[in-house]
């Protein structure tokens, strides 16, 4: 992928190395730019990042080839996406699936079908999750296609999460906010504990009914197991989650799902195969959303 940017008069004069920057080009970005690439262009003319920039010139440099992703590609692992353009890709994560390799999870992974994807498609099989979903978690998760992308895109993600949880709760809005850190017990267990980082959960009860409720919830911080923590906590344990004290009589797995998720992207067109971005970056912002799924419509 070539990336250009259009140098603004308010800009002319500008060191190449400090209008990178204002670009949001990373400095291992470029980087590799200057020693695995084909390095940086202004008008077509190969030039030093010393260079001084002129209002109305081009900059204009080719993403480096990356190495070989070392993920197996697995076509079987079929990927749903809900939104694709040149910087991100939502895709929708069934339960039961791992996002990346592990030890107990060698294969069979989001990051395997992403791989065999990318090979049908001759983009990268390098797989660059924003946000992680546990693998019983099911829901919307968010990857960057490249690495220009990866660091615009974790600062600008907003999630909600509906929940599952055992035990009638009062309805309306309601916030957990107990510091999490690790569960002396188990090697993957957290806890709410006052040695922990703080942690935020704010939240909706929309319905509580038969022995469960069901609540919208908003991460404010995005510590490990969250929201199973704090609904354990609180005498609520998501429904199935066993790790957290659940029961899985209705449901064989924590009741998780990321139903909506919002992020912002540079807005950009494409010009002659290249994707020319508008300098200073601006933004749009995208909203994806997921249906509850029907394993947790069990109240």
């Amino acid at each position: 992928m070539q990336l250009g940017f259009a140098v603004v008069p308010e800009w002319d004069g500008m060191l190449l190395r400090t209008f990178l920057r204002q670009c949001a080009v990373s400095s291992d970005l470029a980087r590799a730019v200057k020693y695995r690439g084909d390095g940086f262009f202004v008008d077509g003319v190969p030039v030093h990042t010393t260079a001084c920039l002129r209002a109305g010139q081009n900059v204009t440099f080719s993403l480096p080839p990356e190495a070989t992703a070392p993920t197996r590609p697995q076509p079987e692992i079929g990927l749903t996406a809900v939104y694709e353009d040149a910087f991100a890709t939502m895709l929708e994560k069934p339960a039961g699936i791992a996002v990346h390799p592990t030890l107990n999870y060698p294969d069979g992974t989001l990051a395997n079908g992403w791989a065999a994807r990318a090979l049908r498609q001759g983009g990268s099989g390098v797989f660059r999750p924003v946000n992680r979903l546990d693998k019983n978690t099911s829901g919307l998760l968010l990857a960057a296609q490249n690495m220009y992308a990866a660091p615009l895109l974790a600062g600008h993600v907003q999630k909600l999460y509906y929940a599952v949880a055992e035990g009638e709760m009062p309805l309306g809005p309601g916030v957990f906010d107990g510091p999490i850190g690790r569960r002396g017990d188990s090697i993957i267990g957290r806890c709410v504990t006052p040695e922990g980082k703080p942690s935020r959960t704010e939240y909706t009860v929309l319905r509580a009914e038969n022995g469960c409720t069901l609540a919208a919830c908003r991460p404010v911080t995005g510590r490990t197991h969250q929201i199973r923590v704090h609904f354990a906590h609180a005498g609520f344990p998501l429904a199935g989650d066993t790790l957290y004290g659940g029961h899985t009589g209705r449901i064989a797995r924590h009741a998780l799902h990321c139903a909506e998720m919002t992020f912002s992207v540079p807005e950009y067109r494409m010009e002659g195969g290249r994707v020319q971005l508008a300098v200073p970056l601006r933004y749009h912002t995208i909203t994806c959303k997921s249906a509850l799924p029907a394993d947790m419509e069990i109240l």
